[in-house]
């Protein structure tokens, strides 16, 4: 029996409309669903918070066996959930493949942290017993994008619910089906008590209904730095944790004794995996300028070779773009680019959403594919001459999320990260990387620090409460 049935998919009416589930591979629509108004936010984040109370108290392991079960699920309805990532999200399989396996780890690890130990005894200036332990928050609120949709809702839905809270969230309408309902179907499917996770597809107005609401004090946002720069400042106004998960444009540092035998590929995957649209993706190729002439032409080759088209009906390396206003963004970064004297050495080119990956070449500062993230499949270039070139280069620029280096000198690489300030960094390996026992974030404005894994996951999704215990009522001088 599918999970995920178009009739029956949404619990709770929504108020803000019919929308399409559209294919971006051939405008097909796939089914429909209701969005969000803030009064839609409200009535969930009320019936969030009174199923919370039962749920924070309900015993660890009871906790933790639902998020087991809600992990197991994942991979019983792989196939079924692999068709609706590939065709709501442009995805191709194997992409789509790894999403469900993050997803089932994220839920693993989860619910691992329902038994974390949770607080420390403290000594005490008085006679008394004094304390601290995490409590969860009541209600987090999510927003999540279109590009991972699954892995971007789950690594917060499932530590959010493991520590006890309730969890609204608001998916990316284009892709609220894998980003959002499918979650909700597991989830209730795994045992989760009724009215703790409640889905809230929309756009804007519903994300900041959201942030507004006084029953959410937490928010975890992913997205673009402008959208999470007005989260992080409305956020503030109502004096509410944000945890900010942001864009980036990260460099991949080729030294001059890399093996371009082996980089290619690497490089290639970096920049070109799910249509380049990945917060990670190698913005930046930074190459010694011996080695610049034939990286250019390799990669260059290597984009020409990858097959673009419909992942559901081909076999494919690159899908669509997920819709026009994100393809008219690459198609302008590009041809600014070339306008501006960067060499196209490879694609610029689309038919209909499939757009060609692409190489640019002799690209500075100036260039605007180079300078500013772009979400496409587009491998900027450039060459450098010393190390520390490469690293001025490389921490230039308003973001700080992912970082990698290829060298056969793994001393030397480790050196050079350690002089550009970012989130994550990859020695021989490039930026795109994620495993649910990692924190994840960036610096600048690429977010607000690490926030997933781990201990950032009890930071982010509870409170730390002091507590002290007398055996007798304490006596004062008036």
């Amino acid at each position: 029996m599918p999970l995920l049935d178009p009739t029956t998919w949404q619990s709770r009416p929504l108020r803000g409309g019919e929308y399409t589930v559209t294919e971006p591979a051939t405008g097909e629509g796939l089914g429909t669903l209701a969005l969000a108004t803030a009064e839609d936010v409200a009535d969930a984040a009320r019936t969030a918070r009174s199923a919370q109370a039962v749920w924070a108290a309900a015993p660890h392991f009871a906790r933790a066996a639902v998020l087991r079960r809600a992990g197991d699920l994942f991979a019983a309805h792989a196939d079924e959930l692999r068709d609706w990532i590939v065709r709501e999200s442009g995805s191709i399989p194997g992409k789509a493949d790894f999403e469900l396996h993050v997803a089932a780890q994220e839920c693993y690890e989860a619910a691992a942290l329902a038994s974390r130990p949770t607080g420390q005894v403290l000594p005490s200036e008085a006679p008394r017993l004094s304390y601290t332990r995490r409590v969860p928050v009541g209600v987090v609120g999510v927003i999540a994008p279109f590009n991972a949709p699954l892995i971007l809702s789950i690594r917060s839905v499932a530590p959010a619910l493991a520590l006890g809270n309730g969890v609204v969230l608001k998916p990316d309408p284009r892709t609220a089906v894998c980003g959002g309902l499918a979650l909700g179907a597991v989830f209730a499917a795994a045992g989760l008590p009724d009215g703790l996770l409640q889905v809230v597809p929309g756009g804007p107005g519903t994300g900041q209904a959201l942030v507004a609401d006084p029953l959410i004090p937490v928010v975890s946002f992913t997205g673009s730095t402008a959208a999470g720069r007005a989260v992080g400042e409305a956020a503030g106004r109502h004096l509410k944790r944000a945890h900010l998960e942001l864009g980036g444009n990260s460099a991949l540092v080729v030294l001059e004794d890399a093996d371009l035998d082996a980089v290619i590929s690497t490089a290639a995957w970096g920049s070109f995996f799910h249509q380049g649209q990945i917060c990670m993706t190698t913005g930046r190729h930074l190459v010694h300028a011996s080695l610049y002439e034939e990286y250019v032409e390799r990669l260059a080759a290597k984009a020409d070779s990858l097959a673009v088209g419909d992942p559901h009906r081909e076999q494919v390396h690159l899908g669509p773009i997920i819709d026009d206003a994100q393809l008219a963004k690459i198609r302008g970064l590009v041809e600014s680019s070339a306008a501006q004297g960067a060499k196209l050495a490879a694609g610029g080119t689309h038919e209909r959403l499939f757009y060609r990956p692409t190489v640019l070449a002799g690209v500075d500062d100036s260039t605007p594919a180079y300078a500013e993230e772009v979400f496409g499949p587009v491998a900027p270039v450039r060459s450098f001459a010393t190390l520390e070139e490469a690293a001025a280069l490389a921490a230039a620029g308003p973001y700080g999320l992912s970082l990698g280096i290829v060298t056969r000198d793994t001393a030397r690489g480790l050196a050079l990260a350690e002089r550009i300030p970012t989130g994550i960094a990859h020695i021989n390996d490039q930026t795109v990387n994620d495993e649910a026992v990692a924190p994840f974030g960036g610096t600048a404005a690429s977010g607000t620090g690490a926030r997933f894994g781990g201990e950032a996951n009890l930071d982010a999704f509870t409170d730390v409460r002091w507590t002290t215990v007398r055996g007798d009522v304490a006596g004062y001088p008036f």
